[in-house]
């Protein structure tokens, strides 16, 4: 399994909630799920100046589906309508093959 950590700023809550709403269909297609979701509250250390306030995990069975779920065309557009006016930064915190 592939799983990468992602630390975001989210600058509208709701609009964000779309996003998620209206991408976890075609998540789901590609194998894709959610581990982890924090709203955080406090950054203590951070390697990035970006801001964090919502912390996450998603993953794939592979790296290879990872990367197909972020081309796909219906995933690019959802992304544009609700993600790019929800959120002000992305930070990859971490991307890694993870063993249950």
């Amino acid at each position: 399994m592939y799983e990468m950590l992602v630390g975001l700023e989210v600058s509208n809550d709701d609009i964000y909630q779309a996003y998620r709403d209206a991408m976890t269909p075609i998540l789901e297609a590609y194998d894709g799920s959610f581990g982890y979701d924090f709203r955080v509250s406090e950054v203590l250390k951070s390697e990035s100046s970006l801001e964090i306030n919502r912390v996450f995990t998603i993953r794939f069975p592979a790296e290879e589906m990872m990367s197909k779920f972020f081309s796909d065309p219906e995933y690019r557009t959802i992304k544009e309508k609700y993600f790019e006016l929800s959120v002000q930064s992305t930070t990859i915190i971490a991307g890694y093959e993870k063993h249950i």
